[in-house]
């Protein structure tokens, strides 16, 4: 059992920002809306957000581990 004092206040909920991340990126569609460069054939626009979809599980799965981490495991 932990002697620490539950986290208040944004503190407790920090790594929930870590969700802006692909948010962010995904809605700014100027930057990435070009053909190339290809890979495979298929055009830079497309395998750039399928890249993301795998980057933003990621941080989910980042997101749990850090919100988990002080919780025993049952």
């Amino acid at each position: 059992m932990s002697n620490e004092a539950p986290k208040t206040g944004w503190r407790r909920y920090w790594p929930r920002l870590l969700f802006a991340i692909p948010l962010i990126v995904v809605m700014s569609v100027p930057f990435y809306n070009r053909v190339e460069p290809a890979l495979l054939g298929i055009p830079f626009f497309y395998w750039f957000q399928l890249g993301f979809v795998l980057v933003g599980a990621a941080i989910v799965g980042l997101v749990y581990a850090l919100e988990r981490g002080g919780e025993p495991k049952a």
